[in-house]
Parts: structure tokens; C-alpha cells; sequence
């Protein structure tokens, strides 16, 4: 099993910016194993999404309506993952959720408890 634990999250106007930190816990067989890790968010009465993952060796990915607003990094020692979010707009409103997945054979995916991302206008 992996815990996660995400924090970060709060009520912003529009323009500014937050930043989200998700830390893994665990055994150390399973946090040595996780390869991908990533942001999600959902909004109210839509389907989760992917904003953003990064792999074990760094390569990003984020959906394009994010590019050149959120930044996702890692630090695998530490076994955490942020997401900076600048220019953050009223659309941008959603429940964030972080996830990881761990390979032990196969993939496993975890996910954490979300936290709330306010963008006022």
C-alpha cells in the first residue's frame, strides 16, 4: 500500500498562483518502485481528468490548457511531487487529486484524498 497525503490547496484570485505538494508513504519496496506520479482534477459535474505527470526520469506531460501555467516536479528521494500553478484562472476550479503509480509485477495505481482549488474571478 501507498499513502498519500496532498496539501497546498485554497482559495486564490484569478491571476495568482498556488502550489500543490503530494508526499508518498509507505513500504520501502513500493516507494522505491513507483514510476509515474501525477496530478488529476475534478470539476464539478465533470469526469476526472489528467493535468499533469511526470516519469521516474523526469518527462512531463500536461494536458494543454495548463502548458506554461503549471509546472509538475518531483523529488524521488523524498518520494513527493508538486505542482506550481501560476495564472490560475476561475476555470481551473476543481478538486485535485495526486496520483502514483507502482509497478510490482504490475501497476498498481493510488490515489490521494484531494484537496480544493478555488479560482475566484
Amino acid at each position: 500500500q501507498v499513502q498519500l497525503v496532498e496539501s497546498g490547496g485554497g482559495l486564490v484570485q484569478a491571476g495568482g498562483s498556488l502550489r500543490l505538494s503530494c508526499a508518498a508513504s509507505g513500504s520501502i519496496y513500493n516507494i522505491n518502485n513507483i514510476n509515474a506520479m501525477g496530478w488529476y482534477r475534478q470539476a464539478p459535474g465533470k469526469q476526472r481528468e489528467l493535468v499533469a505527470s511526470i516519469s521516474r526520469d523526469g518527462t512531463t506531460t500536461y494536458v494543454d490548457y495548463v502548458k506554461g501555467r503549471f509546472t509538475i516536479s518531483r523529488d524521488n528521494a523524498k518520494a513527493t511531487v508538486d505542482l506550481q500553478m501560476n495564472s490560475l484562472r476561475p476555470e481551473d476550479t476543481a478538486v485535485y487529486y495526486c496520483n502514483v503509480v507502482v509497478f510490482r509485477f504490475r501497476e498498481y495505481t493510488y490515489w490521494g484524498q484531494g484537496t480544493q482549488v478555488t479560482v475566484s474571478s
